[in-house]
C-alpha cells in the first residue's frame, strides 16, 4: 500500500508468515486454481489511501502491520510505485542475450513470496529478496532481453502477464500453480487494486480505518477502476474496535455481483 508500508516493519509479521506457509503446504488437498486474495489496506475515512501529510495515531504501522499477519497470508503483491522503495537502485548491466518469453523461477519453495506488478521493467532490483520474502516480479512480454538477463543474474523470480497487458486471473493461476500460493495479500495502490476488482479477483476485503478524514481531490482511492468502474457487493464479517481509534473491518466480496 502506497505510504503505508515501512521496510523495517516486515521481520514479525514474516514470521507469522513463515509458519503459516509451512503449515498450508503440509495439508494437501485438492488444489484450487488460484490464490484466496485478500484486499488490505488502511485507508482515511473517505477512502483515500496516500498516508503522507496524515496526522497519524500512534500505534499505526503496529494496526496495520498486526492485522495483516492475522490474515494468515504467505505472499503480498503490490504496483512498481509502491515496490520502489523496496527494490533499490541497482545498475541495469548491458547484455546481448537473447532469452525465451518464458517463466523464471529462481526458488519454489520460499517461505513467503513478496510480488511486484511491474509491467514495463523498470524496477532495478539490488535483492532477491525483502527481509525473508522472495521476489518475484510480473512482466509484459515487452520488456527487453536486457531486463530479463538482470533479473536471472539478480536471482529474482518473474512471471509474464501477458504480451501488452497483465492479466489478473493469468498471474493468480500461476502463482498458485508454480509458487503454491494459497493466501494471497493485496496492498497496492488504487490502480492494481482497482484492476483486481474489475477482474473479480478479489475474494475478501479488510480495512483498518484510519481515524482521519482526507478530503484531498483526485487522491488515489481504495479502487481506482478505470471510468467504468467494478462494482462489486459486499458482504460485512466482522468489524472490530482497535487501539487508537483504528476499526479494523473484514467484508467477503460477492463474485459477480451476485
Amino acid at each position: 500500500m502506497k505510504s503505508t508500508r515501512q521496510p523495517n516493519a516486515r521481520g514479525e509479521r514474516g514470521a507469522a508468515q513463515r509458519q503459516v506457509t509451512a503449515r498450508g503446504r503440509a495439508a494437501t488437498g485438492r488444489a484450487a486454481e488460484r490464490p484466496y486474495v485478500i484486499c488490505h489496506m488502511a485507508p482515511a475515512v473517505d477512502g483515500r489511501i496516500v498516508t503522507r501529510g496524515w496526522p497519524l495515531p500512534a500505534g499505526f504501522t503496529a494496526q496495520y502491520e498486526g492485522t495483516a499477519a492475522a490474515l494468515r497470508g504467505d505472499a503480498w503483491i503490490i504496483g512498481r510505485v509502491s515496490m520502489e522503495p523496496y527494490a533499490g537502485k541497482a545498475r541495469l548491466p548491458a547484455s546481448r542475450a537473447r532469452l525465451p518469453r518464458t517463466d523464471f523461477i529462481a526458488r519454489a519453495d520460499a517461505p513467503s513470496y513478496a510480488i511486484a506488478v511491474d509491467p514495463a521493467g523498470k524496477l532495478h532490483w539490488k535483492s532477491a529478496s525483502i527481509d525473508q520474502d522472495h521476489v518475484v516480479t510480473v512482466l509484459t512480454e515487452r520488456v527487453p532481453d536486457r531486463y530479463l538477463a538482470f533479473l536471472r543474474a539478480r536471482g529474482v523470480s518473474y512471471l509474464f502477464g501477458g504480451r501488452d497487458h497483465i492479466d489478473v486471473q493469468a498471474v493468480l493461476r500461476k502463482l498458485r500453480g508454480q509458487l503454491g500460493i494459497r493466501r494471497l495479500l493485496l496492498e497496492g495502490g488504487g490502480k492494481i487494486n482497482g484492476s483486481f476488482l474489475a477482474a473479480d479477483a478479489i475474494d475478501e476485503l479488510s480495512m483498518v480505518m484510519v481515524p482521519v478524514a482526507d478530503g484531498t481531490l483526485g487522491a488515489p482511492t481504495l479502487f481506482d477502476a478505470g471510468p467504468r468502474g467494478a462494482t462489486r457487493r459486499l458482504q460485512l464479517r466482522s468489524a472490530e474496535r482497535r487501539r487508537g481509534g483504528f476499526l479494523w473491518v473484514r467484508y467477503r466480496v460477492r463474485h459477480g455481483g451476485k
